[in-house]
């Protein structure tokens, strides 16, 4: 039994040494750790690491020098994100839930997913828009778009951040394809390989997944009904000095919660006092009954970046996001988006800046807040129904964080429901500490079939 367990520590510093190479936190021709340092490292005899470095240079994975010690062989491999951090059982890995998501076939039912159906949009509305732009003699719709976007849209963006109490000029918005691409401008903006991250727990997946592309480490601080645990968010700023912080206002993403202004202020005082940038992660601002405060408003965009998109209300197919910073930050990271996208996209920037001029499209966002607060209701009553317990009940948004009846474990229901075309989001996928497994996200918008309910039932109780 000593051998066993000899054995699983062996492989243990082998998974640790091939997560280093392939998150490039070693390089081809870099040395590896000593033997001696990387013992007291994993907590295992120097035997142990002797086992695991003669079995990887067996591989050809690394390679000794005699008197010189152990060097990374080869050419670095090509970047796999799930290689990137602890391995996660599939149906919490925020890469594979997203994917669950995405290529879900058409009939599936998708209680997990992060956007609304289909039928939700404004479908019409859109027709009008592409109509419209069919029409028009002066409408744009085969070349690049200027490297800031569509003035006449970020004239409008400028307005509409103004209602939140965010001083936004034109000059300071830089459109992008999407919310997620302008996550990761000001990731590469912001970012060296290394650099520590602060992300709410739980918050949006994607999140996990994009910083791993990053390599940066990232760190969770709980959430609370009122935003970040203030203790703990100081304690992280302290221990790790991190470079970042990446948070949602309005809606949080998955609890509902909302940022309360006593917290957003004291949060900042702690990021001024440290030296910690902010990206406000805006993207459900639409979906808003009262607005909550707005990180940027308060901070006049100093180093709050504020980002938004449409897709979540108007259309994820016609992407268009938008980044709203400080003027000589919106310089370089229009040379960043230029260096790696060269021109935006001038026909969804049109078409987007067509919908948000429709005089119907406050009628609609009325009514789908109407609609919203309804499932609400209705997911909740089934869900408690079937043993679930609202975390808190959202004001506003399309998501209810639940948790599970005591004793259950979000993933294995997952996959039981998914064997059955059901997606569903299991908590651990938006927990970086892995503490939210009794926790499951619901998007209420995606919950009105009651088969769903069904093969929830059936997944619980096996």
């Amino acid at each position: 039994m000593a051998f066993e367990g000899e054995g699983t520590r062996v492989e243990q510093v082998m998974a640790a040494i091939r997560q280093r190479i392939a998150g490039r936190a070693l390089q081809p021709g870099a040395k590896a750790p000593s033997i001696r340092a990387f013992a007291a490292a994993m907590g295992v005899s120097k035997s142990t690491v002797v086992e695991a470095y003669d079995r990887l240079t067996a591989e050809g994975v690394i390679q000794a020098r005699r008197g010189s010690g152990f060097y990374v062989a080869g050419r670095a491999p090509p970047l796999a994100l799930a290689d990137i951090g602890p391995r996660l059982d599939r149906s919490i890995d925020p890469l594979w839930v997203s994917r669950q998501s995405l290529e879900a076939r058409p009939d599936a039912l998708m209680p997990g997913c992060g956007w609304l159906p289909t039928d939700w949009m404004p479908q019409d509305a859109v027709r009008r828009a592409l109509r419209g732009l069919a029409r028009a003699a002066h409408a744009n719709l085969t070349d690049y778009s200027p490297p800031l976007g569509s003035p006449a849209l970020r004239q409008l963006l400028s307005r509409r951040l103004a209602e939140h109490g965010v001083e936004a000029p034109p000059g300071q918005i830089m459109l992008t394809e999407s919310g997620t691409q302008a996550i990761d401008l000001v990731c590469r903006f912001l970012l060296e390989p290394g650099d520590t991250v602060i992300v709410d727990d739980p918050c949006y997946f994607n999140f996990h997944a994009m910083l791993r592309a990053h390599r940066a480490k990232v760190i969770g601080a709980p959430w609370t009904p009122c935003g970040p645990d203030l203790e703990v968010f100081e304690q992280r700023l302290i221990e790790h000095s991190p470079r970042l912080y990446i948070t949602n206002s309005g809606p949080q993403n998955p609890t509902g919660a909302q940022l309360s202004p006593v917290v957003a202020h004291r949060m900042l005082k702690l990021a001024e006092r440290h030296g910690v940038a902010i990206i406000e992660d805006d993207i459900y601002a639409d979906l808003e009954i009262e607005p909550a405060p707005r990180l940027a408003a308060f901070d006049g965009l100093d180093r709050v970046v504020h980002i938004g998109s449409f897709s979540k209300t108007l259309s994820a197919a016609a992407r268009c996001g938008f980044i709203a910073a400080r003027g000589g930050w919106i310089e370089d990271l229009v040379d960043l988006k230029v260096a790696t996208s060269f021109g935006g996209g001038q026909l969804a920037a049109e078409l987007t800046r067509a919908i948000l001029t429709d005089s119907g499209y406050r009628r609609y966002l009325a009514s789908l807040r109407e609609r919203l607060a309804r499932a609400r209701g209705e997911a909740l009553r089934r869900l408690r129904a079937l043993g679930f317990e609202p975390w808190l009940t959202p004001q506003a948004g399309m998501f209810l964080w639940m948790a599970l009846p005591p004793g259950l474990d979000a993933a294995p229901v997952a996959q039981r429901a998914l064997a059955e075309g059901v997606v569903l989001a299991p908590g651990d996928a938006f927990s970086l500490s892995q503490s939210a497994r009794g926790y499951m996200r619901f998007n209420v918008a995606q919950c009105a079939d009651g088969r769903a309910y069904d093969v929830l039932e059936r997944a619980m109780a096996l």
